[in-house]
């Protein structure tokens, strides 16, 4: 069930009031990003999107503080994390404004979280900016997107294959299959034509 989610949203509003802003600004940041995160969890267990904007919500209060200059990394995983919940909002969604947000976040997320500084979390970012190309490719039936994301989830199995990440190699091999597979409808469909 949910209802161990829904304690934790409620924890994290309960903590809002206690960490305000005024008093402890990076602090409330910190629960703005967690509660985005509990938000996000229970949103991905719900049919609606009422959650997931909330989450959106969340991440987007976290970076008022959370700024690039203040502390870059936090701001960084917090753009990531907007731009998962964007992504997951997206799928949702029949438009593209909401995927197109997420590859800006990931972007946005990219220019601190570099391969030479933190290896892991840029493959990470990577993969997810690779995800939310693919799903915009999904939608507007366009190769050269769909390429951007094979590349991304190319670039990030790199880095997954030189630290020997397990579990981020099956699924980026998986990701990058299920990617190339639509490449291949797209051709099948040229080719018809």
């Amino acid at each position: 069930g949910t209802g161990s989610l829904e304690a934790a949203v409620d924890a994290f509003r309960a903590a809002l009031e206690e960490r305000t802003r005024e008093r402890v600004p990076l602090d409330w940041a910190m629960t703005q990003n967690n509660l985005g995160n509990a938000l996000q969890t229970l949103g991905e267990r719900e049919s609606g999107t009422g959650s997931l904007e909330a989450a959106v919500d969340a991440f987007r209060a976290a970076l008022e503080e959370r700024t690039r200059e203040r502390v870059p990394l936090d701001w960084a995983m917090t753009q990531n994390n907007l731009g998962n919940v964007l992504l997951t909002l997206g799928e949702r969604e029949s438009g593209t404004g909401s995927l197109e947000a997420a590859v800006d976040a990931y972007r946005a997320a990219l220019e601190e979280r570099t391969r030479e500084r933190v290896p892991l979390q840029w493959a990470m970012t990577q993969e997810n900016i690779g995800l939310a190309y693919w799903s915009l490719a999904e939608k507007s039936q366009d190769q050269a997107t769909l390429f951007q994301g094979i590349e991304a989830i190319r670039l990030a199995l790199e880095v997954f294959e030189m630290d020997q990440v397990v579990f981020n190699i099956e699924k980026a091999k998986r990701n990058l299959a299920g990617a190339e597979a639509l490449l291949e409808q797209f051709r099948d469909k040229d080719r018809s034509r």
